[in-house]
């Protein structure tokens, strides 16, 4: 089911939305704290964004700027701001696609359908990977917590990534080693307890202390 946010701070626009969108099977959301937008999105993970470009505390354009950063995500700017220059700005910005309020329900149907037909011959759109705060960055292979950045060997990355993906479920020793070995990064048991102490020290570096959870016996598990 593909998901998409709604960053709108009309209600009852918003209301309307999501209500067409889910009665055409999609997983819809729209944000509710305009101060951190980035947030809702990296937690929800959408496949596209409607975003409107007047918005409280910062407006779409700066909002669509903050999302190139780290996601190729199609957006659809949605806004009665309809003249040629900011249609022009909104494209400069990194939007798709532009559609003028007010609009008809069906039109923003037929433009969703069409961009995700259009995109999602891919092989995953997000560029990263978020859980309580600790920001895994596909596209560069490091991390982030509360305003501090590590790279990452490729190992590690990997491990972490593994981690991150199936958070809050453990994940063995054998499973971890076998997808590693799927991406040619060739390890063995003593290897990877080798590469999970690093990552901790790192982990721990930048606050994420205890973030990798042993289960004896069994495997790793991030919380």
């Amino acid at each position: 089911m593909y998901k998409v946010l709604i960053v709108e701070d009309d209600l009852v626009i918003a209301k309307s939305l999501k209500s067409c969108l889910s009665q055409w099977n999609y997983d819809a959301e729209f944000v509710v704290d305009f101060k951190d937008i980035n947030k809702q999105f990296i937690e929800f993970n959408p496949h596209l964004v409607l975003l409107d470009i007047s918005l409280p505390f910062f407006n779409g354009y700066h909002w669509c700027t903050e999302i190139r950063k780290i996601s190729k995500v199609p957006i659809i700017f949605i806004s009665s701001m309809s003249d040629n220059m900011n249609i022009v700005m909104a494209v400069n910005m990194g939007g798709d696609d532009f559609i003028a309020k007010p609009f008809d329900l069906n039109v923003i149907i037929a433009k969703v359908q069409a961009l995700l037909r259009r995109t999602y011959s891919f092989s995953g759109q997000m560029n990263v990977i978020e859980h309580n705060g600790a920001v895994l960055n596909i596209s560069d292979t490091t991390i982030e917590y509360k305003n501090s950045k590590i790279e990452l060997t490729k190992n590690e990355f990997k491990i972490i990534q593994i981690l991150m993906e199936n958070a809050e479920k453990v994940i063995s020793r054998e499973d971890i080693m076998k997808r590693l070995w799927e991406s040619d990064s060739f390890i063995d048991d003593n290897t990877l307890t080798v590469n999970v102490t690093r990552l901790r020290k790192k982990l721990s570096d930048i606050g994420l202390i205890d973030f990798i959870k042993t289960k004896k016996g069994i495997g790793y598990m991030v919380n």
